[in-house]
């Protein structure tokens, strides 16, 4: 199946001369191929997103959230349809699948209440006689490159806020698992919005380049690795666009002697493993502290009962990687580890799924004595893989913490409220959790993560999308009375014929 692009409210077929194939990766199965859009179809994408934002911006603010209302629930009907098919092209558990759409219906239904978001401010007698009010108006045509790990949530982060702020959107989505966001535009096209309001086009680099160099577009929003998130952040920003790119993350969880033994190892393992470790607020760096190091052989266990399956076997904790490169790169970091000194307490490196012998698999893996020089904790693993690391105090944890280049999330799990006031308020980091594994904010608040996994001005989602995807026009007025004779009023005074 050749998987179309979607333009101006219609699913097209590309002339694209490159196409790849879309692979299940626990059975290598070819699910679709998927095209590299041709500069003439990326051109009609924004044709028609320009085309439709001049229609929809002069929709008022609360019959737009009624259409996304409408959206809303149509995805909300479709969850389950949508988890089955993100299943077979990320191989995420159905569990975790659902979670993956869930997540974006909620920034959805936060889209839905849109409009006491937009409200401007005003003040009367700002000066003498003189009123002043603020608006917030649409800019135009937005456009979000988005990851393979989260192919429903991180497209529903991006779309149905820049749509409900009066904006066009273009997505191009990962060209590894396209088939999801494809079927998300099949449920909006569904709704009765104007043609050309979302655009789906597909591909990698050039078609990622096109929509950062293109002039007509307003802003960008990037979901990926570090490297590449700084690159996009120069493109963009040099071209005179709002940025909003998000970097890699290395997620630290301070485990103090005094927390619930056996809810922080679950937790523990759980958000290392969980969706095969394949997310930016994964907790990859377990850091004990003191006597916390005694819990080593119960993290090991824990660890140890996770099973990497496929999808439909309700006994899969996670699923497989992406890719075979992915699980190539994995692999290779696993082996450095051991050959840097670590001691590997956990190795999945060899494992392969009885019911899915070709599949991307890693068992779960587990470092102790970890320090910070060796490539695990300098690296993003983005696998089934869990590093322990042992410090003193917890005056040495924040310290390690904060000396990390990136800061998108991490936790402390400690039964005291003085220790977890301490560590909320000196940790340098922008997503903390107190005995929560992954702290990933409510739509209603900001995705916020800070320092080296986070480059741009505003955060997506909640009051900070807001004002990524609108700018602010600010009135000054003045009325004279209506007995005022004219030859009182000053020379600017417009006349009436």
């Amino acid at each position: 199946m050749k998987l179309p692009l979607y333009i101006n409210g219609a699913f097209v077929e590309s002339a694209a001369t490159e196409w790849r194939e879309v692979r299940n990766p626990a059975t290598q199965e070819t699910l679709c191929r998927v095209p590299f859009a041709t500069p003439e179809e990326m051109q009609s994408a924004v044709d028609a997103a320009r085309r439709a934002f001049l229609e929809w911006r002069e929709v008022p603010a609360p019959q737009r959230a009624r259409m996304i209302t409408v959206f809303t629930n149509r995805l909300k009907e479709a969850q389950d349809e949508l988890a089955k098919g993100l299943c077979l092209e990320s191989g995420k558990t159905f569990a975790d699948a659902q979670g993956d759409v869930w997540r974006g219906i909620e920034v959805c239904e936060q889209a839905s209440n849109i409009t006491p978001l937009l409200l401007g401010e005003t003040l009367e007698n700002a000066a003498t006689r003189i009123d002043i009010a603020s608006y917030t108006h649409p800019m135009g045509v937005f456009a979000g490159i988005t990851p393979f790990n989260f192919p429903a949530m991180i497209p529903l982060w991006m779309f149905p806020m820049a749509v409900a702020c009066g904006n066009s959107f273009i997505l191009k989505p990962s060209e590894q698992d396209p088939m999801t966001p494809n079927r998300i535009a099949e449920i909006f096209d569904s709704c009765g919005f104007p043609k050309g309001l979302l655009n789906v086009v597909h591909g990698g680099v050039d078609q990622a380049n096109f929509l950062l160099e293109h002039p007509e577009i307003k802003g960008v929003s990037f979901v990926g690795s570090a490297p590449v998130a700084q690159a996009i952040y120069r493109t963009a920003s040099t071209n005179l666009k709002r940025v909003q790119a998000f970097a890699g993350a290395k997620n630290h969880s301070v485990i103090l002697p005094d927390a619930d033994r056996a809810a922080t190892i679950s937790a523990l393992a759980g958000s290392a493993c969980g969706a095969a470790g394949q997310r930016c607020m994964a907790i990859s760096v377990g850091v004990l502290v003191g006597e916390a190091g005694a819990w080593v052989d119960d993290i090991r266990d824990a660890m140890s009962r996770l099973k990497a399956g496929p999808w439909n076997d309700p006994a899969s904790d996670y699923g497989p990687l992406i890719s075979a490169a992915s699980r190539e790169r994995v692999v290779k970091l696993i082996r450095q580890g051991a050959a840097e000194g670590a001691e590997l307490l956990l190795d999945g490196s060899g494992f392969q799924c009885a019911a899915c012998p070709d599949g991307n698999f890693v068992g779960p893996t587990l470092f102790d004595h970890v320090t910070p020089e060796m490539s695990v904790y300098r690296e993003e693993i983005f696998g089934p893989v869990l590093i322990l690391m042992r410090v003193a105090t917890l005056e040495d944890a924040i310290a390690l913490i904060n000396r990390n280049p990136y800061g998108n999330g991490t936790s402390i799990f400690t039964g005291s409220g003085a220790a977890a006031r301490k560590f909320q308020r000196e940790i340098d980091v922008g997503q903390v959790g107190v005995n929560v594994p992954i702290p990933v904010p409510l739509p209603f608040f900001s995705f916020t993560g800070w320092r080296g996994s986070f480059y741009g001005d505003q955060h997506a989602y909640g009051k900070q999308a807001v004002r990524f995807y609108t700018e602010t026009k600010t009135v000054m007025t003045r009325w004279f009375d209506a007995d005022t004779t004219t030859a009182a009023r000053p020379e600017t005074t417009i006349r009436l014929k």
